[in-house]
C-alpha cells in the first residue's frame, strides 16, 4: 500500500497598489486541495525590509523578519485565512513571499477490547445418596475480543468423585467469542451422606478468572429393625415374635419390605395385618416409612420339633442398606407320663385271683427316664406273679419292678400283677410311679370287691 499524498496550496489576496506610509492588507489562505487529512500545518510568510507590521489575524508569530502561524490539521478541502496589516516605508516594491509545511500522517486504527470471563455452576440442592449428582458448568465471554485457552477446574471435597472414580473435573473450553457460552455436564456420586460444598474456578490464558460454587446436601433413609420372642417355649405351644423397623435416616424410607425366613417344619402360621406366607417366608410391604417412624409386626407359628428356633428378618427399602434380626428360642419337649391301674375281674371270690393291668403313657412331648412302677398289697392278698418290660423284685407285700429305661413320647409301657384273695372286703391295690423327669412320684389305687 502506497501513502496517502496530500497538498496544501496557498493563495494571496493584496492590492495592486497601495499609498507609502498608508496602512493596509493582505490575505493569505491555506486549502487542503487534496483528499486526506493533513497535519502539522504550518504558514510562513517573509516581509519584506521596506514593510512595518501593524498586526495579523489569527495573530502569528514573528522571528527573523517571519510571520508563522502554526495551524495544526486541515481537513480534506478545508481552508484558513490569515490576515497581515502593514504599511510601505518606501517607494520600492513589496514583495511578499508565503510557504507552507504539512505532513501528511500515516494511521492505524488499534481496536480496544474488554473480554469479560463468567462461570456458572448448576447442581441439586439435595439428592439421595443412590442417585447421581448432575453438576453443570456454563463459561461465558459477556464482553469484547475473544478469551483464548479456557480451563475449569474443579478439585471436589472428600466424599464426593465422578462416576469413573476421579476427585477432579478439568475441562479444556478452548477460546470462547465475545457473547459466546459453552456448557458441560458431569454426573458426581457421594459416598456417604452430608453437605458438599465445592467451587469450580474458570481461567484463561491471559490470566481472567471466574469462580462459582454449589452446596448439595445428601440423604439417606437408614433402616432398624429388632426382632424378641421368649427364650424358651414347650413342644406344641405357639411360637410369636414380634418385629420392629425403623427409619433412622433423614430421609423417607421407600418401598419398605420386611421379609421373615421361617425355620423348616413349622405349622399353623399366621403373620400380623399386610403380612403375605409363601415358600417358607412371611413378606410385609410396609410402603414408606417416614423419617423416625416405626412400624411392629409379628409373625406366629407352631415348632414341629423340639430343637432350637433360630428366625431371622430382613428389611431392605429404596436407597437404605438391608438390615437383619434374629431371634433365638430353645424349644423343648415335655414328659407327661399317665399312669393307670385297672383290675380284670373285678369282684373275686376269696381263693380267687385277680389280675392288675399297670400301664404308663407318655402324652408328652418329650422322652422320659427311668419309669419306675411300685406296687403295695393290703393284707387280703398275696402276690401271685408278674410281667411287663421290667423284671419285679418282691419284698414282704411290696412289689418294685426294675427301672424302665426310656419310654418315648406317645408310647406306653404295660406291667401286670396277679394276686390272691385272702378274704373278704373292699380292697385297695396302690400303684406309685417314679420317673426321671417328673421329679415327684405319682399315686394311683385300684378298689377291688372280694367276697
Amino acid at each position: 500500500m502506497y501513502p496517502a499524498q496530500g497538498a496544501v496550496r496557498l493563495d494571496v489576496q493584496a492590492p495592486p497598489q497601495v499609498a507609502l506610509n498608508a496602512p493596509f492588507e493582505f490575505t493569505i489562505r491555506a486549502t487542503n486541495v487534496s483528499d486526506v487529512m493533513v497535519s502539522e500545518v504550518v504558514v510562513k510568510e517573509r516581509l519584506p525590509g521596506n514593510f512595518r507590521l501593524q498586526g495579523s489575524n489569527p495573530p502569528a508569530s514573528a522571528t527573523d523578519g517571519q510571520l508563522i502561524w502554526a495551524l495544526g490539521s486541515l481537513d480534506p478541502k478545508a481552508s484558513r485565512e490569515m490576515k497581515v496589516m502593514g504599511m510601505a516605508t518606501s517607494a520600492e516594491c513589496l514583495r511578499h513571499c508565503a510557504t507552507v509545511d504539512f505532513v501528511v500522517p500515516t494511521c492505524a486504527n488499534i481496536e480496544v477490547v474488554e473480554p469479560k470471563l463468567a462461570l456458572t455452576k448448576t447442581a441439586p440442592a439435595e439428592v439421595m445418596l443412590c442417585d447421581p449428582i448432575p453438576v453443570s458448568f456454563v463459561v461465558t465471554n459477556s464482553g469484547t475480543g475473544d478469551i483464548q485457552g479456557v480451563r475449569v477446574l474443579d478439585t471436589l471435597p472428600p466424599g464426593l468423585e465422578t462416576a469413573d472414580g476421579k476427585n477432579q473435573i478439568a475441562v479444556d473450553a478452548g477460546t470462547l467469542a465475545a457473547g459466546q457460552s459453552k456448557k458441560f455436564a458431569v454426573n458426581l456420586k457421594a459416598a456417604r451422606t452430608g453437605t458438599y460444598i465445592n467451587r469450580a474456578v474458570a481461567t484463561s490464558a491471559s490470566g481472567l478468572k471466574a469462580e462459582a460454587e454449589t452446596r448439595t446436601i445428601v440423604h439417606q433413609p437408614v433402616l432398624a429393625i429388632t426382632k424378641t420372642g421368649p427364650e424358651r417355649l414347650f413342644l406344641g405351644r405357639p411360637l410369636t415374635y414380634q418385629i420392629t423397623v425403623t427409619n433412622k435416616g433423614d430421609a423417607p424410607a421407600v418401598n419398605t419390605v420386611v421379609e421373615d425366613t421361617l425355620p423348616a417344619g413349622v405349622r399353623q402360621v399366621q403373620a400380623s395385618t399386610g403380612g403375605t406366607v409363601s415358600g417358607g417366608k412371611v413378606v410385609w410391604q410396609v410402603g414408606t416409612l417416614a423419617i423416625n417412624a416405626s412400624r411392629t409386626l409379628s409373625v406366629t407359628y407352631t415348632p414341629a420339633t423340639a430343637e432350637p428356633q433360630v428366625n431371622t428378618v430382613t428389611a431392605v427399602a429404596a436407597c437404605a442398606d438391608a438390615v437383619t434380626a434374629s431371634a433365638r428360642t430353645s424349644v423343648e419337649g415335655i414328659a407327661a407320663v399317665l399312669l393307670e391301674v385297672v383290675d380284670i375281674s373285678d369282684p373275686i371270690e376269696v381263693g380267687g385271683q385277680e389280675t392288675y393291668v399297670i400301664t404308663a403313657t407318655n402324652q408328652g412331648s418329650a422322652l422320659d427316664h427311668n419309669v419306675q412302677i411300685t406296687c403295695v398289697l393290703e393284707d387280703a392278698q398275696e402276690y401271685v406273679s408278674s410281667d411287663g418290660p421290667t423284671r419285679a423284685t418282691v419284698e414282704g407285700r411290696t412289689i418294685r419292678f426294675a427301672p424302665l429305661a426310656t419310654l418315648p413320647a406317645k408310647q406306653k409301657a404295660t406291667w401286670r400283677v396277679v394276686v390272691k384273695a385272702l378274704r373278704a372286703g373292699d380292697i385297695r391295690f396302690s400303684v406309685t410311679m417314679n420317673t426321671q423327669e417328673l421329679g415327684r412320684p405319682v399315686e394311683e389305687t385300684e378298689a377291688t370287691r372280694q367276697y
